[in-house]
């Protein structure tokens, strides 16, 4: 049977050489830069992306198994159907490209307050620490 294979936009702790990777690394297969329309937010440790038409958030596309999704998923503290998620889980398209998958995204509400990282980027950010 042809092994399950999903395609995930990560933005943070998640890109390759970052502290999270090492959690996805087993499952990827295919990892490709791309950017999604929104807002990155600084939580802290990691990062927050909020969806929108406003700005550009740079990534990875990191094609994944079945494993791969669900180990993302318990990182993330994401649930299908859960109310209390961290994250939700949404389908989401590259700006310049045609690749579309999952992203995980905070919801707006949550990021009032959050300090913005203008460059969209969370390597960049990490750079002008």
């Amino acid at each position: 049977m042809a092994e399950r294979r999903y395609r995930v936009f990560v933005y943070g702790t998640l890109l390759t050489g970052e502290d999270n990777h090492p959690i996805a690394a087993p499952y990827v297969r295919d990892v490709r830069p791309g950017k999604v329309k929104g807002r990155l937010y600084n939580v802290g440790l990691y990062p927050a992306l909020v969806l929108g038409e406003e700005g550009e958030v740079e990534g990875e596309w990191l094609t994944v198994t079945e494993e791969g999704l669900k180990a993302m998923d318990e990182l993330e503290d994401y649930g299908e159907g859960r109310d209390d998620n961290e994250y939700e889980r949404v389908w989401v398209r590259d700006v310049c490209q045609p690749l579309e998958g999952y992203v995980y995204v905070y919801r707006p509400e949550k990021a009032v307050g959050l300090p913005l990282i203008p460059s969209g980027s969370w390597r960049r950010r990490k750079e002008n620490m």
